[in-house]
C-alpha cells in the first residue's frame, strides 16, 4: 500500500531554516504530484506547497512564497521543502501528500495519501 514518511522537523528560532523530506512507497507511477501541508493548534491543515512530478511545475501559499521550496527526486520517491526566514507562525505539524491525477493543487480535498507528520516549531 501507499506509504509516505516525513523527516526533518524540529525547533529552530525565528529567521532560521529547516528542511523536510518524505520518502514515499508503494507505488509505481511516473507522473503525480506531492504536496506539503500544515494544521497549527486550533487551525485548519492548509496546503504550504506542492510539485508535479514529471513537469516540475511548482504551486505554493502566499504566506510561503519566496521563503519555502519544493523539490522532488523521482527516482527515489522523495519530497522535500527547504524553509528559510521561518516565522513563529510557521509552527504547525507539517504533513506530506500525495495526488495519483495529472495536475496538482494545495486542496486538501484532492489528495488522497497522506503521511504521520513531523512537528515544526519556531520561537521567537
Amino acid at each position: 500500500q501507499v506509504q509516505l514518511v516525513e523527516s526533518g522537523g524540529g525547533s529552530v528560532q525565528a529567521g532560521g531554516s529547516l528542511s523536510l523530506s518524505c520518502v514515499g512507497s508503494g507505488y509505481n507511477i511516473n507522473n503525480y504530484c506531492m504536496g506539503w501541508f500544515r494544521q497549527a493548534p486550533g487551525k485548519e491543515r492548509e496546503g504550504v506547497a506542492s510539485v508535479y512530478i514529471g513537469g516540475g511545475r511548482t504551486y505554493y501559499a502566499d504566506s510561503v512564497k519566496g521563503r519555502f521550496t519544493v523539490s522532488a527526486d523521482r527516482d527515489k520517491k522523495t519530497l522535500y521543502l527547504r524553509s528559510d526566514s521561518l516565522k513563529p507562525e510557521d509552527t504547525a505539524m507539517y504533513y506530506c501528500a500525495i495526488r495519483f491525477l495529472s495536475y496538482c493543487s494545495l486542496k486538501e480535498e484532492d489528495f488522497a495519501y497522506w503521511g504521520q507528520g513531523t512537528q515544526v516549531t519556531v520561537s521567537s
